[in-house]
């Protein structure tokens, strides 16, 4: 690791626990996303510290085209003991390790899963297959770190990832590109809506955008990066997206644009969550394994997109 690894502001200490604020929805959060440079086949994972309400939320998936959703969603898992990000649960094990800040993390699992046809499923009482389930995988930065604008602390981190997937008997060998981000503060998921996305286009560029809504209403704040192959990475002035519905709340298609950089997005396989807040809030969460095409130079790539629906 260098320092010039570190995004300005950053420590390579805000790798791991920050001290917690106040409020039940004060959180902490690490998220893992991956896909095959062609977007058949993806996942992500998800570890969600609430110190203050002693829990944690632990989400992770497969996806792919053809391939039925498998997922582990769980709400009620025992906070890991800082400094460790290893939790464990009822047929459920995770690690997150960061080997070199900024610079590489693995992430293990080992867990039954929910093999389901239909994804719309999990936003009801999903049924479905019990499917052992397991991860051993890499994430190693791919250009620079991208710092949010001050105000948020969060960060984002281009990677390629690299190891293995298990699905039952099935053994996935995973070379990948994918993203991963770190925040921490207060979340409210039942307020804001927002789009969020990141990607790589099939000449090395990276990408990363998120849009903001308060109802109908687009905030005016649009956080993102684009990061050329071999060149800086530079933050935006302004992004957005859009989107057509279809059943359930799943977009069937979609634009996200970042500055100058337009693209076309394909939803591929869809792997959601629904958010309750125990006080009859719910949110409905879509994420999505996708495909990118830029119409103006045909390049194309893969990656994630997710839309927060606050009901």
């Amino acid at each position: 690791m260098t320092d010039t690894m570190i995004p300005a502001g950053l420590a390579a200490a805000d790798e791991l626990y920050h001290p917690p604020g106040e409020g039940p929805w004060w959180g902490e959060s690490w998220y893992f996303d991956f896909a095959t440079r062609d977007g058949s086949l993806g996942g992500y994972v998800r570890l969600g510290l609430y110190p203050n309400q002693r829990v944690a939320w632990y989400w992770a998936c497969v996806v792919g085209e053809g391939r039925p959703l498998v997922s582990v969603v769980d709400h009620d898992v025992s906070p890991p003991r800082a400094p460790s990000l290893e939790i464990r649960a009822d047929g459920l094990w995770a690690d997150h390790n960061v080997e070199t800040p900024f610079d590489h993390m693995t992430l293990g699992c080992e867990a039954f899963a929910l093999g389901l046809g239909d994804p719309a499923e999990m936003y009801g009482s999903p049924r479905g297959d019990r499917v052992p389930f397991g991860l051993d995988l890499e994430w190693e930065t791919d250009g620079v770190a991208y710092a949010y604008p001050p105000g948020t602390t969060r960060y984002e981190v281009p990677c390629r990832v690299h190891g293995e997937v298990l699905v039952g008997d099935e053994r996935i060998a995973v070379d990948a590109i994918g993203e991963r981000d770190h925040s921490w503060g207060e979340r409210d998921w039942w307020v804001l809506g927002w789009t969020w996305s990141a990607g790589w286009l099939d000449d090395g560029t990276r990408f990363h955008g998120t849009t903001v809504r308060l109802g109908d209403d687009v905030v005016p704040y649009h956080p993102g990066f684009v990061q050329p192959p071999g060149g800086p990475l530079a933050g935006v002035d302004h992004t957005a997206a859009t989107h057509v519905l279809g059943e359930h709340g799943f977009p069937t298609s979609a634009t996200t644009s970042y500055d100058d950089l337009s693209l076309e997005v394909e939803p591929v396989a869809f792997a959601p969550v629904l958010l309750e807040d125990g006080a009859g809030r719910v949110s409905r969460f879509p994420r999505a394994l996708c495909r990118f095409h830029d119409p103006a130079t045909g390049r194309t790539g893969a990656g994630w997109a997710e839309w927060n629906q606050p009901q």
